[in-house]
């Protein structure tokens, strides 16, 4: 990424937050909700996420958020408390410039750091060629193949599952 920089989400970028997801839902199959949400919502996400320790970055270009990388908890039950699933977020103008590979460097790199992520699972729309090469340029691979478990658009969606290994031992502390 040469016009930006990768930093910690504050609260006042919920606004283009929003305008980003909202975005997705409206126009991609990158997030499979067909109802765009309110900032209430974004609000208790971030809430959630920050208040459980997990990052959220934005892409800063110039002032104005181009993007956005979280990860979450995978599953509720505490058996999953090592595995996450990431989401990374581009605003259509800003495609192309190297700020998906800059998000996902930088949350990465916060997950091995933490010592508490042993899987980092990336749950991709099949079709969606740029994430699944993106995701596998970091060293994800191919777990799973759900096909038609989504409906979006008027048409059946494949998920495809990704997942990176990270060093953790059963305790929770980075290895290595």
């Amino acid at each position: 990424m040469t016009d930006g920089t990768v930093r910690d989400a504050r609260p006042g970028d919920l606004p283009a937050i929003l305008d980003i997801h909202n975005a997705n839902i409206a126009t991609s199959t990158a997030i499979w909700d067909t109802d765009r949400v309110g900032i209430e919502e974004r609000e208790k996400w971030f809430r959630d996420r920050t208040e459980a320790g997990m990052p959220i970055l934005v892409a800063d270009v110039d002032g104005e958020i181009a993007g956005y990388a979280s990860y979450g908890q995978w599953r509720p039950k505490v058996g999953y408390r090592f595995s996450v699933e990431n989401s990374v977020y581009i605003a259509e103008r800003f495609h192309r410039r190297g700020l998906a590979t800059a998000l996902l460097t930088e949350l990465i790199d916060r997950a091995a750091r933490s010592g508490r992520v042993h899987a980092m699972i990336a749950a991709i729309e099949s079709s969606n060629t740029a994430s699944v090469v993106l995701h596998e340029r970091f060293g994800f691979v191919t777990v799973g193949r759900l096909p038609e478990v989504g409906y979006k658009f008027g048409r059946w969606m494949d998920l495809t599952l990704m997942q990176l290994t990270l060093p953790v031992d059963p305790t929770g502390h980075s290895v290595g």
